[in-house]
């Protein structure tokens, strides 16, 4: 009878410790990589930051997710001017679109034509704060967004561990008079989110600082866009 229990205890030991084996191995297992492609045929990597998942590049799509072409506007004068849907490179130049993405005023993200692969969307200003309350606040989240080292940030880069996956570059602006500034210092994405009829809410980071930074500004700047899953 003695013998029988022990046999008996030790299959239970056995089956413990496989199981607590193959927990292991699937907990060591990392997550599949998941890509998202948009009408373009531009593809982008995903990350999980707490109860959100996020696109890791920033945007670059040219066409709305019914085929209609945004403009691509090379003249500051009419930049300046525009009250609907337009996007440029920064510089003019498709080569920066390659690394940083595009630049967008923000009337491509209130349009009904959609921009987005369908099951995405421009984050709200809300869900940008839930991002950046789940990173430790406004004093610590552009840190934990931004792309470590100096290939793409100015020096010093401050704070910059990208913690989170999300790989922020510093895209820069077109301003309200079409003029380019800031890449290599900022990078700044918009929200959906409207303030008033002539400005939206934006989020932005530097390259000497960790902070994160909440504005509104005009309509008609150009800004980076990044996706949020619905």
């Amino acid at each position: 009878m003695k013998t029988k229990t022990i046999n008996f205890i030790l299959l239970i030991c056995f089956i413990s410790l496989l199981y607590e084996g193959c927990k292991k191995e699937e907990e060591d297992t990392p997550d599949p990589i998941v890509t998202v492609t948009d009408i373009d045929g531009n593809v982008y990597h995903t990350i999980t930051i707490g109860t959100q998942v996020w696109m890791v590049e920033n945007f670059k799509v040219t066409h709305f997710r019914n085929g209609d072409s945004i403009p691509n506007i090379t003249d500051d004068t009419q930049w300046s001017s525009m009250t609907t849907s337009a996007y440029c490179n920064y510089e003019n130049s498709s080569s920066n679109s390659t690394t940083y993405g595009r630049l967008y005023n923000w009337y491509v993200i209130n349009d009904t034509r959609n921009i987005c692969p369908e099951g995405w969307h421009v984050p709200t200003q809300e869900e940008w704060t839930t991002l950046v309350d789940f990173l430790g606040g406004l004093t610590a989240a552009g840190g934990k967004i931004k792309e470590i080292g100096t290939a793409h940030w100015f020096t010093p880069n401050t704070g910059a561990t990208n913690s989170s996956g999300f790989t922020g570059l510093p895209a820069g602006t077109r301003n309200t008079s079409g003029s380019f500034s800031n890449i290599g210092n900022h990078g700044y994405w918009w929200s959906s989110s409207n303030k008033d009829d002539v400005d939206a809410w934006e989020f932005n980071t530097n390259y000497n600082h960790a902070d994160m930074y909440k504005n509104f500004d005009p309509k008609n700047t150009g800004f980076s866009i990044r996706l949020i899953k619905d």
